[in-house]
């Protein structure tokens, strides 16, 4: 059931571009494991794909949860050779003083600590190995910025800074990397551009371009600003 022999772990995967994807790799035959906050959600998706995947609630911007799901999925499958951080939180569009401290404590928790907990306890078995890519999802507004999504937009630049960084200190043989996915009708977009945001791609058609863009990335891609390739990544 793994495809190429590689395993692939995805944050987020309850909606969106995470579920998007998880459907995209399952159809062509990978193992996925993958978590998100939904309890519900993760019910569905064990009895839809059964036990040869590895579906769990956790909160990546809890630490601690994030150690024991990856230490089990570790035990199981062995260190990932595709890491993707998708999952990721806005707040309400609004000015910056406008914004409740719980909301931007939420995006701050969830897009910067949550990704970099991920990374905290899968790389070291991904470094072990010597191989592994590590994708950080960012967006056009982790490299521009529009007013009222200043706590997304900090977010997003932590985001894009963090992963340059830790590109120095990989070893040879793997690469992290950051990822503009475009602009993509989801609930994230909705929130911010309303109705226009029907005018972009929808998840599902999204994958198809940037499921096998992903699948692509090797070692070379280390510390490279990603954009998927065919994708819109400007508001019309």
């Amino acid at each position: 059931m793994k495809k190429d022999g590689r395993t692939i772990v995805i944050t987020g995967i309850s909606r969106g571009c995470g579920r998007a994807l998880l459907e995209y790799f399952l159809a062509e035959g990978y193992r996925v494991a993958g978590c998100a906050r939904s309890e519900t959600a993760i019910g569905e998706l064990r009895k839809i794909h059964g036990p040869l995947h590895h579906f769990d609630t956790v909160d990546i911007a809890d630490n601690h949860a994030v150690e024991q799901w990856a230490c089990d999925l570790l035990a199981k499958l062995g260190p990932p050779d595709l890491l993707l951080n998708n999952a990721s939180v806005i707040a309400a569009n609004a000015p910056l003083w406008e914004v409740p401290a719980a909301e931007f404590d939420r995006v701050i928790d969830v897009n910067v600590k949550g990704t970099v907990n991920v990374l905290r306890h899968f790389l070291p078995a991904m470094i072990h190995r010597g191989s592994g890519v590590a994708v950080n999802f960012s967006s056009g507004w982790g490299r521009m910025t529009s007013p009222e999504v200043a706590p997304y937009c900090a977010s997003k630049w932590a985001v894009e800074g963090l992963t340059m960084a830790l590109a120095q200190e990989m070893p040879h043989g793997l690469a992290v990397a950051s990822l503009n996915p475009g602009m993509i009708e989801t609930e994230m977009l909705h929130s911010c551009f309303g109705d226009s945001a029907a005018s972009y791609p929808d998840p599902a058609q999204w994958a198809q371009s940037a499921g096998p863009y992903l699948l692509s990335l090797d070692a070379d891609d280390n510390g490279r600003q990603l954009t998927v390739p065919g994708v819109q990544t400007k508001r019309v």
